[in-house]
């Protein structure tokens, strides 16, 4: 029975923090009761059943494990609730009290929540309905998935017909069908062709000599995406040493099962560009084929002889010293799956024997998981990036007392992942980044400094900071939190976005030279809205806990972010995601990060009073969004409010408008315009008479004053794009005429002449506060561009901004 490790220490394995956050599958053949067993084989079978519906794991033999090792006592019955009923305070924390509950009891003991990295879902695709396997769970069958898949199969002992319903038989056949296996992607090729099932000169080159390059050249591997660098650099390797295993019977058997012609007679050159039609997501452009085509053609017959071959034995060294340098700074992990392969199988050609392939080795189990659907590899953990959301999720629930437990071991594991120093030695000279002060996706072995890692971890910090250190435990130092503000600002991007790992290093037209046909955009780091989300908000909640701390490169890089946030939004308002199912994801990070650095707050008025002309504002929203049934809770109960404000404030009432209203205030018309049109053929008590009087006797000159301004500013766009439309209707109804009285101006004898000494003053006496708004600012003329304004009748030339003489 397999049992899942937590924490744990073995041979030849190095650490940085005891381990904490390590995750590993192991095989006890004598764990587990029958009834655990019998749980297990059930759940498995149950999954097979439903394999083609429900093809993702849901993590079952872990929630067993750790349910078992962390009872949390009774959980709460559910709270069912129909479409009618209202939903309570009580519902929603009961609610929220089995859910964390549920989630505490499948924390580990070092304070994470062990988890299978399914992000990708590639790495392990299940068999297909048509014989083929995909690249993910999800996709259709192509060559590179079905190819790999089979071989595997055959390695592992299946038989040509082995298989459940002939599985093995059946991939066979779609293999065939689809070209054989010279249709294998380029990362396809460099597998089979170590493997000894496809021959070298069938490959594009990736020669180990750009190593040596300047590191000055836009071509440097130096400048690529870290996970396309660390692909390269063993794979460049066991390029430049054409290495090969040994030709085994197997071997022969499948060179006889994999194509359909004799493999002697395969065309290597022209299988080189040869990739099936399934896994052609990014076709080579022909810069790149002919870049490829003259380093195999004349490079590489030039690198293999002497005296050049000495360069390729330089550059053979050099590419493993990168290699040794990534390992041993990743405690041997290496940055991802892939790439850990890559540099394990680099470490055995170099030297079988060696201590370097047997720290290799004793880290494999990290990258494994075991679920209901059996034996997967992940990508390398995601320890952090759950630990961050999950602590941040049960904080907002406000049951944090209730779960002190739960948030303390968080809080430890939290403190225990942060990174405590740089990459060893230069380097810089490695190409690498600064990590001190960083989160890792996943532990602190593992190294990698992300920035929405960081990000999250320091808002982690931050809540933790402001909570009893009874209930969590101490917080991190200050200095620890500057050290993570130190890595956000230094990924940070000219264009004001965010990489993930490191900073962009190149151009954009190297992406044409990408050779991976199953992937695109892979050769260059670039900035995500993600992570300028995340780096946005953890970097204003810094700022508003240390005020002082680099305060002005702080605001700096919150507007720059700010600013990339918003030139990156899409036309329909969403912005892209790209590490989850994507616009709704990349929207969230996005709104989050702007709402985080809002300087400016707006309240409503003391005691929540209502305001004339914010009700008439959304009165008039309303309108316009086709609302204005008197059916409509909102806007019948936003009408009767209006009327009931507007009596309240006319002059009838004894209203003084210099006193009751600030001069930032807006006046009165636009209420009356949009009380006349909300109560027009409505059965409101306040007609069109009652409006009409209340409107002549508006006369101070105060409330002249405003009524031109307002007229002059917004009214008048407001007559020209929805009057039009309400005239319209009202006409139909017969109501046109004693409402468009109601909308006239006062007369012009009762208008009180204006000495506006210039533009600016006037502006601000009447408290308009934004240029656009004020018909005597330069920028008016904009606002008629936009919204062309037809002459209104207005007696005194001098108030109308459309009249020849206005200016």
């Amino acid at each position: 029975m397999w049992k899942l490790k937590i924490a744990e220490d073995g041979d030849f394995l190095t650490t940085t923090n005891g381990h904490i956050g390590r995750q590993h599958w192991e095989f006890d053949p004598n764990a587990g009761t029958a009834e655990e067993r019998q749980a297990v084989e059930r759940v498995r079978e149950e999954f097979k059943l439903n394999r083609f519906r429900v093809k993702q794991s849901a993590d079952l033999l872990m929630r067993m494990q750790l349910t078992k090792e962390n009872p949390t006592g009774t959980i709460p019955s559910a709270v069912k609730l129909k479409e009618s009923e209202e939903i309570t305070e009580e519902a929603v924390k009961t609610t929220l009290t089995r859910s964390i509950s549920f989630y505490s009891s499948i924390q580990a003991h070092d304070g994470h929540w062990p988890a299978e990295s399914a992000g990708p879902l590639f790495f392990m695709p299940p068999l297909n309905e048509d014989g083929g396997w995909g690249l993910h769970i999800e996709g259709h069958s192509t060559m590179f998935g079905s190819a790999l898949s089979y071989i595997c199969l055959r390695l592992l002992g299946e038989g040509p017909e082995g298989g459940e319903d002939k599985a093995v038989s059946r991939g066979r056949k779609w293999i065939l069908s689809h070209g054989g296996l010279v249709g294998i992607p380029s990362w396809g090729k460099f597998w089979v062709s170590v493997l000894g099932l496809y021959e070298w000169s069938g490959c594009n080159p990736f020669p180990p000599e750009f190593w040596l390059v300047p590191p000055s050249s836009p071509v440097h591997p130096g400048k690529m995406l870290c996970y396309c660098r660390l692909v390269y650099m063993p794979m460049s390797y066991l390029y430049g040493k054409r290495f090969v295993g040994p030709i085994t019977a197997l071997i022969q058997t499948l060179r006889g099962e994999l194509y359909n012609e004799s493999y002697h007679k395969i065309n290597w050159n022209a299988a080189r560009n040869t990739v099936a039609k399934e896994d052609l997501y990014y076709p080579h452009p022909l810069v790149q084929d002919l870049t490829w085509g003259f380093l195999h053609h004349f490079a590489e017959p030039l690198l293999t002889r002497w005296p050049f071959s000495k360069v390729r034995e330089k550059a053979l060294r050099v590419a493993m010293e990168h290699v040794h340098y990534e390992d041993e700074n990743s405690r041997y992990l290496c940055i991802g799956c892939v790439e850990k392969v890559l540099c394990l199988m680099a470490c055995w050609v170099e030297n079988p024997n060696s201590e370097a392939y047997q720290r290799h080795l004793t880290r494999l189990p990290d990258y494994y998981w075991v679920a209901e659907d059996g034996l997967k590899m992940q990508t390398f953990g995601c320890q952090t990036w759950d630990a961050v959301f999950a602590i941040q999720a049960i904080m907002s629930s406000n049951l944090s007392n209730e779960y002190g437990s739960t948030l303390r071991k968080a809080h430890d594991f939290l403190k225990a992942s942060q990174v405590r120093e740089n990459p060893s030695g230069d380097f810089k000279a490695m190409y690498r980044h600064i990590s001190k002060g960083a989160w890792t996706f996943s532990a602190q072995d593992h190294g990698w400094q992300v920035s929405d890692c960081t990000a999250e971890g320091l808002k982690c910090a931050l809540l933790f900071s402001q909570m009893p250190v009874e209930l969590v435990g101490e917080p991190m130092g200050k200095e620890q939190l500057f050290d993570a503000v130190n890595v956000i600002l230094s990924l940070q991007s000219n264009n004001g976005g965010f990489p993930a790992w490191e900073q962009q290093r190149a151009f954009q037209w190297l992406e044409k030279f990408n050779p991976t046909e199953f992937f695109e955009d892979t050769l260059i780091e670039r900035e995500y809205i993600e992570c300028s989300g995340s780096a946005i908000q953890s970097l204003a909640m810094f700022r508003k806990h240390y005020p002082t701390h680099r305060r002005k490169e702080i605001d700096l890089s919150i507007a720059r972010g700010v600013h990339y946030i918003e030139q990156t939004q899409n036309p329909d308002g969403s912005w892209y995601g790209c590490w989850g199912i994507c616009y709704t994801y990349g929207t969230w990070f996005a709104v989050e990060g702007l709402v985080s650095c809002v300087f400016q707050v707006y309240t409503n008025l003391e005691g929540g009073r209502p305001n004339l002309v914010q009700t008439a504002w959304a009165l008039l929203s309303l309108i316009d969004a086709g609302q204005r049934s008197s059916s409509s809770n909102i806007f019948r109960l936003l009408r009767d409010l209006l009327a009931i404000l507007f009596l309240l404030s006319s002059g009838d009432s004894g209203f003084d408008w210099n006193t009751t209203i600030s001069p930032a205030a807006l006046p009165p018309p636009p209420s009356l315009l949009c009380f006349s049109v909300a109560t027009s053929g409505s059965n409101s008590s306040f007609g069109e008479e009652t409006i009409s009087s209340e409107l002549k006797s508006l006369s101070c000159s105060t409330t002249s004053e405003l009524w031109i301004t307002f007229g002059c500013s917004v009214l008048f766009p407001i007559l020209e794009m929805g009057w039009d439309r309400r005239r319209g209707e009202l006409e139909k109804r017969g109501r046109c005429r004693k409402t468009r009285a109601t909308l006239g101006s006062p007369p012009a004898a009762r208008i009180p002449p204006l000495e506006i000494p210039n533009r600016r003053d006037f502006g601000e006496r009447l408290g308009i506060q934004d240029h656009r708004l004020n018909p005597l600012s330069p920028s008016f003329a904009q606002i008629q561009s936009t919204f062309p304004l037809s002459p209104i009748e207005i007696p005194d030339h001098r108030l109308n901004p459309l009249s020849p003489s206005y200016r």
